[in-house]
């Protein structure tokens, strides 16, 4: 065999090893990384003594921060238009229930606000989600 023949038999084949390593480090990082990620919008939960524990993926649920912006959500909402978005809510969703998710240092008055506009939506069933209060050891 001449040397011409046999660089026309070898054929070029790409090294896939090193892909794979780094697409099982990537894949490793996304799964550390994805708990981590911090789900809905940061607002500081009260404490409540009698707690029941909440479903695992809630279908409506309304933040309100401290500064007094709401979420229905995701979506950004306002004292005008939150019944609208509501009522949409509630027409794809299974059950009436809206669970909300208020900071501890709002205004009481402005959650009493809201607390109206959300029966005037149609819900039958608000509940308040709250941190459990550890008890202390006497």
């Amino acid at each position: 065999m001449s040397s011409s023949q046999k660089e026309r038999d070898t054929t070029a084949e790409p090294n896939v090893v090193p892909l794979c390593d780094v697409l099982l480090v990537l894949l490793i990082i996304f799964m550390v990384v994805t708990p981590l990620v911090q789900k809905g919008v940061d607002v500081r939960l009260p404490n409540a003594m009698n707690t029941i524990s909440m479903p695992e993926n809630p279908e409506i649920v309304l933040y309100i921060r401290k500064d007094g912006k709401m979420f229905l959500n995701s979506d950004e909402a306002t004292e005008d238009n939150l019944q609208l978005l509501l009522e949409d809510a509630l027409m794809t969703a299974s059950d009436k229930k809206l669970y909300l998710k208020a900071d501890q240092e709002m205004e009481y008055g402005r959650l009493v606000d809201v607390i109206n506009i959300v029966k005037a939506a149609g819900v039958d069933l608000v509940g308040i989600i709250a941190e459990k209060k550890t008890e202390s050891i006497k």
